[in-house]
């Protein structure tokens, strides 16, 4: 896929060579964060791997998300918004391309999971139209919440066309 223009964000697809500062993004926000090997596995699958820079000042990498496409579903891995630009609408627009790029992909649906404790990325997703449809019992490991070792994941789906 080629590079696509979003107002205010430039994205172009992840490579090899965006390991690090994914990376670096990943775990300043997660407490359980990918690992290298989990974003070089992603990368040369046959994932779909985007990030956006904002026009400086400002963190070069403002954002990224990479999602599995299987058979005419996309399944969203992992989004994430450098913190000096949260609330500022970022997410919202990576769901917008990551849907203009599933539906150019001839994709029905987008699944994706969230931790229960991620109260914050539920309501996004929520607003954004995907709807809760399950739960996956100790997805996660070591939960925030006091004296647990795992935590479920909300499953949650947004149709992308009429019929899905």
């Amino acid at each position: 896929m080629s590079a696509v223009m979003t107002p205010l964000l430039q994205w172009r697809p992840s490579l090899l060579q965006d390991v690090d500062a994914l990376l670096a993004l990943e775990q300043r926000l997660y407490s359980h964060p990918w690992t290298h090997a989990n974003f070089v596995d992603s990368l040369t699958a046959e994932h779909w791997a985007w990030q956006a820079g904002l026009p400086q000042p400002g963190p070069a990498l403002a954002m990224y998300w990479l999602a599995m496409p299987v058979l005419d579903e996309l399944h969203l891995l992992n989004l994430a918004v450098h913190p000096d630009y949260w609330g500022q609408g970022l997410a919202r627009l990576g769901l917008d391309h990551l849907t203009q790029l599933a539906l150019r992909g001839g994709m029905n649906e987008v699944w994706l999971e969230v931790r229960e404790s991620n109260v914050r990325a539920q309501a996004l997703y929520g607003r954004y139209g995907f709807s809760l449809v399950g739960r996956r019992r100790a997805y996660y490991p070591a939960g925030l919440l006091p004296g647990s070792t795992r935590e479920d994941a909300l499953l949650m789906r947004k149709p992308l066309r009429s019929d899905s």
